[in-house]
């Protein structure tokens, strides 16, 4: 009963890390006093086989954590102070894996929260990158070269806990950056490929961005290389605050730049708390900013009349753009050839 109550969601989110640790000591212990409780009993067997699996299993996770952290310099974690309470962190990492856009990753840092290890999206994955202080431009070597630690970067938005604890620490570095020791598992996820849809829909709200732009990269990539059937993509971007944009404006660059991205892709994005008209401006017909909140059903229905093939409509964002979008999603469904995926980022 306590490990049920101590999975609701509202508990969950604001103690993240007193939930997971009390939930594995009451496994444990619960495990322990049903192993006394089956003693000389057939069924301990069982009790004795799921045992093996777990233990199994937390040694697997050991060994890879260690085989992709340890050795060639150790995983290293650079933290940018963002806008809008955000931090950028770039994992350099000993044995990095190949990334494909849905992933997420644990990592631990140990001098900000110890041995914990927190959930993140994986949203770009590149060559180490330098800046040139003058002009204040990324600049980043092209996968091809092969640099020696390939980086995979992810947004932090600051909330309590771990969040609060690793904001603090790159907000109190000279010039909002430093370089900490960490670990990284994974990879996991990274199943949902978008490749076959002619029609690519992918709504984003805040900090979901970060599972969204590699998927829009790919899209592009594969656009221009002729190894995708997508034909048209649509990014809706909702956030707060125009600053907001600054957490992926390097990727976007980058995005904006590839080869026959004009053919493919159209941005929209929508700033619900302007400080003022002047911050909303659309940079070109294929990149354009709205005042306020979307109306999802709205801009559903207008990719849905230029439908090419079959349509698919991606979110990740809060729980109500989640909503709205599936709503809108499930009442074309039987009509057009349109299918809804979603990527909660909750935990």
């Amino acid at each position: 009963m306590d490990i049920i109550l101590q999975g609701n969601a509202i508990l969950r989110h604001a103690l993240y890390e007193t939930f997971l640790h009390l939930h594995i000591a009451l496994v444990v212990v619960s495990i322990a006093f049903l192993w006394m409780h089956l003693d000389g009993l057939y069924p301990q067997k069982y009790l004795l086989v799921v045992i093996i699996f777990w233990v199994a299993e937390r040694s697997t996770r050991v060994l890879l954590l260690v085989y992709r952290n340890v050795g060639r310099g150790g995983t290293q974690a650079e933290l940018e102070l963002l806008p809008g309470d955000a931090c950028r962190v770039t994992i350099k990492m000993a044995r990095p894996w190949t990334f494909k856009p849905g992933q997420h990753g644990f990592i631990t840092i140990p001098s900000v929260g110890l041995w914990t290890s927190h959930p993140f999206s994986l949203a770009w994955s590149d060559s180490e990158s330098h800046t040139d202080s003058e002009k204040a431009v990324v600049v980043t070597q092209p996968d091809i070269l092969a640099p020696s630690k390939p980086c995979m970067s992810m947004i932090v938005r600051r909330r309590n806990g771990f969040t609060e604890k690793l904001f603090r620490k790159a907000e109190r570095s000279p010039l909002g950056r430093t370089t900490v020791t960490a670990m990284i598992e994974g990879p996991y996820g990274g199943r949902q490929v978008l490749h076959s849809y002619g029609t690519v829909m992918i709504f984003a709200a805040g900090v979901g961005i970060t599972h969204q732009v590699p998927f829009v990269r790919d899209l592009v990539a594969g656009y221009a290389n002729g190894t995708v059937a997508t034909r048209r993509v649509t990014l809706v971007w909702v956030i707060q605050s125009p600053e907001h944009l600054e957490w992926i404006r390097p990727w976007m660059t980058t995005i904006l730049a590839m080869d026959k991205r004009r053919d493919i892709l159209r941005i929209q994005l929508f700033v619900t708390r302007p400080r003022s008209t002047k911050e909303i401006h659309s940079p070109s017909a294929t990149v354009q900013m709205f005042p306020g909140k979307p109306n999802v059903d709205t801009l559903i229905e207008m990719e849905s009349e230029n439908q090419v093939g079959a349509m698919g409509v991606s979110v990740c964002g809060t729980g109500g753009l989640s909503d709205d979008v599936r709503a809108a999603v499930r009442r074309r469904q039987g009509v057009r050839n349109i299918d809804f995926l979603e990527e909660s980022f909750t935990w």
